[in-house]
């Protein structure tokens, strides 16, 4: 999905795999130019080797400036890996398209003051930044929602890669655990238009 998604505003991208769940890393960060961290159905504060092993990969792409962009679960567990601070919700499953505002600190990207919406799917959320992060965009319902650490790091909550058909099927398969309101508000608001391609857009342009 990440594939289609990056190839589909820039076709010259090159992208590979590592399924870090079964051990696969570069043999040296230098094989990649920039590195993503994608979602997955764990916690980020999980205590999972796989997890911790992961966290490490993330400290040392950090030291070394290496470019990283995380989503959802990435976003979350850079903040974790760097000093920050994972928690769920006490607003349970933020679910369905949401718009997020972007501030001040975001001019670096030439994006102040922008509002932009996208798929989002999850309970767990950045409570506390890492250190030297900068909060880039925010929501009632999602008050971490973009951050990013010096020129090299940059992540988002919510899903450039989802479609919205995949994103309804995940809230069929979990109606029963969001219930029939959340569900039912989360399924309405498919209808918005999302902003998958304007975000991917400055993801690439960051990592220039």
């Amino acid at each position: 999905m990440f594939k289609r998604m990056l190839q589909e505003v820039d076709p010259s991208i090159l992208t590979k795999v590592y399924e870090v769940q079964l051990e696969e890393y570069p043999k040296d960060e230098n094989e990649c130019d920039a590195f993503l961290v994608t979602g997955s159905k764990v916690s980020a504060y999980d205590d999972l080797p796989w997890i911790n092993k992961l966290k490490e990969f993330i400290q040392s792409l950090h030291a070394n400036k290496k470019k990283i962009i995380g989503i959802c679960f990435g976003h979350q567990l850079i903040a974790e890996a760097l000093g920050g601070v994972v928690i769920k919700s006490n607003r349970g499953w933020h679910v369905g398209v949401d718009s997020v505002k972007v501030n001040d600190e975001a001019k670096i990207f030439g994006i102040p003051n922008d509002v932009f919406n996208l798929i989002y799917n999850h309970q767990d959320e950045v409570h506390t930044l890492p250190e030297n992060a900068k909060l880039l965009a925010s929501s009632e319902n999602c008050p971490i929602g973009m951050m990013s650490i010096d020129n090299h790091i940059l992540s988002f909550q919510g899903h450039i890669e989802f479609k919205k058909n995949y994103a309804k099927d995940l809230l069929d398969m979990r109606k029963d655990i969001l219930g029939e309101t959340i569900y039912k508000t989360a399924c309405n608001s498919l209808n918005k238009e999302t902003d998958d391609l304007k975000v991917t857009g400055w993801i690439l342009n960051f990592l220039k």
